[in-house]
């Protein structure tokens, strides 16, 4: 079993570019900025073991429980979780709902529903409902008391979406939210938290 990670252990991309995990771009990406980098931070483990204020749960419309991520969330949880989300009439694609975190170390659980890739980008909306989940999510979590806020990779499992394009999407409407946001200074750290090796590639690529 996985130890439980507290906030203090969770690697900011200071600290990752001084580790030498995470190398500078070899040219500056339009818009990158070093301003956040004590504030954003990666790691890849099991979110249900992180002791952060927010963990972002990758929700189905019924915030009843599910596989992957969702499943495990819920289990660590214990039976109280989906008895409050039974309250809750579930949530549409794009939007996000926040609950207590019971028997997980966090003390909320955000629950945003991610698009289905492929049926999404059929119609374009793709990016504009990803986006929207980590704004909700940055939303809730500011407007109830959290400081710090761990997403997982939203929709890169059975959803199929690409997870550079995800990790793309994640980091350009974080700092977007963060540049513009009148909430923005509420947030002390936002976590990016991944369970496949494959995610973190991802954000190791894009983040520099």
């Amino acid at each position: 079993m996985a130890p439980i990670k507290t906030l203090k252990e969770i690697p900011t991309l200071t600290s990752l570019y001084k580790l030498k995990h995470l190398a500078p771009a070899a040219s500056t990406v339009s818009g990158a900025s070093s301003a956040y980098n004590d504030r954003i931070c990666v790691i890849r483990t099991d979110i249900t073991k992180l002791e952060v204020d927010a963990i972002v749960n990758a929700a189905n419309e019924s915030l009843l429980g599910g596989g992957g991520v969702d499943g495990a969330i819920h289990r660590a949880a214990g039976r109280e979780l989906l008895y409050e989300c039974e309250t809750l009439d579930g949530c549409d694609t794009g939007d996000a709902k926040i609950t207590d975190g019971y028997e997980l170390p966090c003390k909320k659980v955000v629950h945003t529903v991610g698009p289905v890739y492929w049926r999404t980008k059929k119609h374009g909306q793709h990016t504009s409902l990803l986006q929207s989940c980590y704004r909700r999510s940055l939303d809730l979590a500011a407007e109830n008391g959290c400081k710090s806020i761990a997403f997982s990779a939203l929709s890169t499992g059975v959803y199929g979406y690409p997870s550079k394009e995800a990790a793309e999407t994640a980091i350009g409407e974080v700092k977007k939210w963060l540049d513009t946001d009148n909430k923005a200074d509420k947030l002390d750290r936002i976590i990016f938290c991944n369970f496949m090796e494959k995610d973190q590639d991802a954000y190791y690529e894009c983040l520099p």
